[in-house]
């Protein structure tokens, strides 16, 4: 049922992808870069409330209580949003609306992973993990039909669906014990870090993951509409075609990763995705389906052992700030991503070369993914 949660608050976060342009380039008369910054403004909220968040939960305990309270913040966020407002105010809406989904999702992962005994925890973290990616797959053709006439309904959507999933949080979501653990503070936060040198691998991999996202889900969106000449619908389709496999293959994997080397996986995952996201504009339109589904099933086979790797590094009693660690790291890439891919592409393709943009864009997405692995999966091999 944790999964059903996980669903339910991921479909609002791609609603608005396929109608972007619509939504905010032609309802605020505002630019491409601007545009892009709607994808990633949610997400400075969501680096500045993960970390505050994680601490207040690992002190508090309550984080249950956490995820509802956090859940109807959301949502009247995306009602708010609906209003005829000025640009900075739905801006500043869509920044709180980022810093509750994420104490929302940092406090579920976290309730995941302490829920089933650790030999069992990857296929309790794959299968919340594809229920996330399930929610945000099903999410983009659901916005790409509902927003076609109208895009503001996807706000509307959006918090009807955070609306349904506090109510079943409600139901379903349980505290675990944490009466024994012992109080902390920064200084100790700091201290396991440095105690756990490896902890920060998975959280650059998190961190470089949700970057190139970012260019799926803007600058991929603006290439489509531009260059191809896709509508909403179609933009909804292609996307879900790389987060389907991405969902549907994440529990498979998070098995697999209990039975194999989550670090090898990471790196397999990792440099197929990164070939992919880098080559992805060379392909014709006709093509473009088939490779979304292909990075979407590299996406896969990495994401699951990532988290895993963060919940086997962190000590026991700062798991929660752990993941919420991890959620802010990978929070900050998709501030980033939108951001440099609207920049790249506008940079190389204002003067009318914007598919010489675009391929700029998603060659740096690409080959950020494989310097990484070039770089940091020795570094975690010898920390072993």
């Amino acid at each position: 049922m944790q999964g059903i949660v996980a669903v339910l608050m991921l479909i609002p976060v791609t609603l608005p992808v396929p109608v972007l342009r619509e939504l905010v380039h032609e309802r605020f008369q505002v630019s491409e870069f601007l545009t892009s910054l709607f994808m990633s403004i949610n997400m400075v909220g969501a680096v500045l409330a993960a970390p505050l968040m994680g601490t207040l939960a690992d002190r508090w305990g309550q984080r249950k209580r956490m995820v509802l309270w956090a859940l109807a913040l959301d949502a009247f966020c995306f009602f708010a949003m609906t209003a005829e407002i000025p640009f900075s105010a739905f801006m500043s809406l869509r920044f709180i609306e980022g810093a509750a989904h994420i104490t929302a999702l940092s406090m579920l992962l976290s309730l995941a992973s302490t829920s089933v005994r650790a030999s069992h925890r990857g296929r309790a973290m794959g299968w919340v993990g594809a229920g996330l990616l399930f929610g945000v797959a099903i999410g983009a053709p659901i916005g790409g039909a509902v927003g076609a006439l109208q895009p503001v309904r996807t706000l509307w959507l959006g918090g009807f669906i955070v609306l349904i999933a506090a109510a079943l949080s409600v139901k379903v979501l349980r505290d675990g014990d944490m009466d024994d653990r012992e109080p902390w503070t920064f200084s100790r936060l700091l201290v396991a870090f440095r105690a756990h040198r490896r902890l920060a691998i998975p959280l650059l991999f998190a961190f470089a993951d949700r970057f190139t996202v970012g260019f799926y889900t803007t600058t991929f969106s603006l290439y489509v509409s531009r260059i191809h000449g896709a509508d909403p619908p179609q933009i909804g389709l292609l996307i879900s075609a790389f987060m389907l496999p991405f969902a549907l293959l994440s529990y498979p994997f998070g098995l697999l990763s209990e039975r194999t080397s989550r670090v090898g996986l990471l790196g397999v995952g990792s440099i197929l995705y990164g070939i992919g996201t880098a080559t992805l504009v060379l392909w014709p339109a006709a093509w473009l389906p088939f490779v979304m589904a292909s990075i979407g099933i590299a996406a896969a086979v990495m994401f699951v052992p990532t988290m895993l790797l963060v919940t086997e590094y962190a000590p026991d009693d700062l798991r929660s700030t752990a993941l919420s660690a991890f959620n802010a790291a990978g929070s900050l890439g998709f501030i980033v991503g939108p951001l440099v891919g609207g920049a790249i592409s506008v940079w190389f393709g204002s003067d009318g070369h914007w598919e010489e943009g675009y391929g700029m864009a998603f060659a740096v997405a690409g080959g950020s993914e494989l310097i990484l692995v070039a770089i940091a999966l020795p570094l975690l091999y010898r920390m072993r």
